[in-house]
């Protein structure tokens, strides 16, 4: 048996929930290992309906392991609320089952605020991030000055440090023209929480070789998708960490060699939250009845997404930069009707062919996507458990993006509910 990592292999919101519910039923060692409270999984077991930000989807599974990774920025008022809201669906959250890196970064108020501020001065040329002080956090991590939530052990050290931060962010806020903020009610606002988060405090990458070592299947869940990563993204139009495969091992303290499996969730259409380039967009009637139809709000924001064609190019890259084993397409079900279906297969920049994503902002603006047209399909490929449940014209869709994108399907996924999946590999079996 191997490992797994799953990982959105287009702008994040795939729908990674029902894929890692199913792994994670079968995993013993669920494990976060990116990204902080922007992102999140929604899954319903026996009908029951949870939401996951930042604790791993293991959590709602008795005799699982989950562990939040070092890689992960982590604010102790959404944590602990998460975990409330768990605790008042019965779910059972004890240091028995739920580990904690001491090395995760903390977000605190400052961020949050700064994240803000920063979003408004910015009118037109913001990001679009989600205002929860994500990448302030990432910034200040970088910049060895953030805390650690192993700084909560020494009150008065920690103390010291919320001091010393605030004297720095500060000086942006009063240059924006806005008030500065306190230090004691983030000092008290941490202490007030030391009690309940300390318990769950220990070194994940000793318990993660522990698990290795008694040859225990490990699911490693990340969050966005590689086109948000912050180098290989759509800079500056992305997330504050890095949301690609190799990110596992550095985000949960683990050696290269110990990841397996690289499962990418693939949607058979392509969404965007936030602002960037989208060649693929479809602004006419086509592009939101994709969205009525695959209800495309955020789970955690309730943000309505973008929507447009896939973009094969763009998926074909993902799988090249991260190492894309297999994918999980999902919301196939979500095309049924369409008398027809686009397919980018490629762009023309200043009217030239290319078949990459460039790098450069201005480029990827231009981009002018160069799309195969498919014949849609009568009937519906909705609760289909297997091939043959399939309009023909549903499977020749489906390898035509194994062709274009040099990915093997390894399950597509007919609507939300888990049985409604054609399972074509098993990524525990490598």
């Amino acid at each position: 048996m191997t490992n797994v990592v799953v990982i959105g292999s287009q702008w994040g919101d795939e729908g990674k929930g029902k894929i890692v519910d199913w792994l994670s039923e079968r995993a013993d060692v669920i494990v976060r290992f990116q990204g902080g409270h922007n992102a999140g999984h929604t899954l319903v077991i026996d009908g029951v309906e949870y939401k996951l930000s930042l604790l791993p989807s293991g959590i709602v599974r008795s005799g699982k392991m989950s562990v939040i990774g070092n890689g992960v920025v982590i604010d102790p008022n959404a944590l602990i609320t998460e975990m409330d809201k768990l605790l008042s669906q019965n779910v059972a959250i004890s240091p028995d089952n739920l580990l904690i890196s001491y090395s995760a970064s903390m977000i605190l108020p400052v961020h949050q605020r700064v994240d803000q501020v920063r979003e408004a001065i910015a009118a037109k040329a913001k990001i679009g991030t989600t205002g929860r002080g994500i990448g302030p956090a990432y910034e200040d991590k970088v910049a060895r000055r953030g805390l650690r939530l192993a700084d909560i052990v020494d009150p008065s050290a920690m103390a010291e440090k919320v001091r010393l931060l605030l004297a720095h962010h500060n000086l942006f806020l009063k240059g924006a023209g806005e008030e500065p903020m306190e230090a004691e009610p983030i000092i008290d606002g941490i202490n007030s929480l030391r009690d309940r988060i300390m318990p769950f405090l220990g070194e994940a990458w000793a318990l993660l070789d522990d698990a290795r070592r008694d040859n225990k299947r490990i699911l490693y869940e990340g969050a966005q998708g590689v086109m948000l990563d912050i180098d290989h993204g759509t800079y500056p139009f992305v997330t504050s960490s890095n949301t690609v495969a190799g990110q596992a091992a550095t985000g949960a303290g683990v050696g290269v060699t110990t990841i397996g499996y690289v499962l990418g969730i693939t949607k058979a259409y392509t969404t965007r939250v936030g602002s960037g380039p989208f060649p693929t967009e479809d602004e006419g009637p086509d592009g939101t009845l994709l969205g009525e139809r695959g209800h495309e709000f955020g789970t955690v924001t309730g943000r309505k997404r973008r929507c447009g064609w896939f973009d094969a190019v763009m998926v074909r890259q993902a799988g090249k930069i991260t190492g894309i084993s297999g994918m999980a397409l999902t919301k196939l079900d979500v095309l049924d009707g369409f008398d027809e279906i686009k397919i980018c297969t490629g762009y023309k920049l200043d009217g030239q062919m290319i078949d990459r994503f460039p790098v450069a902002t201005v480029d990827q603006e231009l981009l002018e996507p160069v799309y195969e047209i498919m014949q849609g399909w009568e009937g519906t490929t909705r609760g289909a458990r297997s091939w043959a449940d399939l309009p023909p014209q549903a499977v020749k869709y489906i390898k035509r993006l194994e062709e274009l994108t040099g990915i093997p399907v390894a399950s597509v996924s007919t609507s939300p509910e888990r049985n409604d999946t054609i399972l074509v590999h098993d990524p525990f079996a490598g």
